[in-house]
């Protein structure tokens, strides 16, 4: 790995990337191909946002290789399925060692799961309503680089989301986990300049159909 001017890396492939991943195959992977791509489904809004919860106090590399585990923990973020998990499941859940045993936090999925289903029954889709916090682009940095990006741990727009899910009733969904949540499913674009990623992304946003 060489590493290029302004936070950027080059890899094995010459692709230039943002340097967070470093040389972790997985995370470099989950850079290139998740990371920032828009996303409409509910099911995986649903488990970023339980995910990015557990990662609190952690590294999300450390989530990102329990991942499998969590799917398979919690019915692969069924939120329909885990609105209906009980006291049994969370024993079960705090004797699994593949993933994060927090018994706030694997309560939080199950009670977040009971409000998604509200929230659906509400709004439509929990796409629908977290699409709606979409920041505008004028509001963005005019140049994102490593710096500019240091500043950006929430914003406006998350803690108005995160606000609007906690009086909805949901946990750990803090404006900093929410704007982490908002950067990596598309909301908005926070690869720097000059990552190859950077521009593939600005044409999947300009492609993406906003869930209404």
């Amino acid at each position: 790995m060489t590493r290029l001017a302004d936070g950027l890396v080059e890899g094995a492939d010459a692709r230039p990337r943002c340097w967070w991943p470093g040389s972790d195959a997985l995370y470099v992977r989950y850079h290139d191909e998740e990371w920032g791509r828009p996303v409409a489904d509910d099911q995986r809004l649903f488990e970023k946002l339980c995910l990015e919860g557990f990662q609190s106090g952690l590294s999300w590399i450390t989530i990102l290789r329990k991942r499998e585990n969590f799917r398979a923990a919690f019915a692969n973020f069924d939120f329909v399925k885990l609105a209906k998990f009980g006291a049994r499941d969370v024993e079960r859940c705090l004797g699994d060692a593949g993933i994060v045993r927090h018994r706030g936090k694997i309560e939080s999925v199950i009670n977040n799961a009971k409000r998604a289903c509200a929230l659906v029954e509400e709004e439509g889709s929990l796409a629908a309503f977290v699409w709606r916090f979409e920041p505008r682009s004028k509001d963005r940095p005019k140049k994102l680089n490593r710096a500019a990006l240091a500043q950006l741990s929430k914003s406006p727009e998350s803690t108005a989301l995160s606000k609007a899910l906690r009086e909805r009733g949901w946990s750990f969904v803090g404006p900093t986990t929410v704007y982490a949540f908002m950067q990596a499913m598309g909301l908005v674009n926070d690869h720097i300049e000059g990552c190859a990623c950077r521009a593939e992304i600005e044409k999947a946003r300009r492609a993406f159909v906003r869930p209404t």
